[in-house]
């Protein structure tokens, strides 16, 4: 596997140990990983994005600044997976892992499959 960045919506204070939040806009905190090699180098987090300037996209702006490549999301609405897709972030449609270490472990062995439109979130609470 080639150098990524991944992203994780995660539930505080981030980390391997963080919950994996349920819904990608609507979380506390995003888990960053540094990935290369099917190895995790780095995990580092970023603060959540508040939906009210800018809407449903801005998350999806805080990522791409980041750097982020690679998105493993739990939920997503469409607007925003198209968004990461426009900005050249994969999604990929997080198994119902409980935490990041074992949502990364899914990634990195490859049972996770990418986040497709129709899967998409249309509004429903999480």
């Amino acid at each position: 596997m080639k150098k990524a960045l991944i992203a994780v919506p995660s539930m505080l204070p981030g980390g391997l140990d963080a919950a994996v939040s349920q819904h990608f806009g609507h979380c506390e905190v995003y888990t960053l990983l540094e990935v290369a090699g099917g190895c995790v180098h780095n995990v580092t987090t970023l603060p959540g994005v508040p939906h009210h300037s800018g809407g449903c996209m801005q998350p999806v702006f805080s990522l791409a600044q980041q750097g982020v490549t690679t998105l493993i999301a739990a939920s997503i609405g469409h607007r925003p997976l198209s968004g990461c897709s426009q900005v050249g972030i994969e999604v990929f449609r997080s198994r119902g892992e409980r935490s990041v270490a074992s949502a990364i472990n899914d990634f990195l062995t490859g049972v996770l499959e990418h986040y497709t439109p129709s899967a998409s979130c249309t509004g429903c609470s999480h």
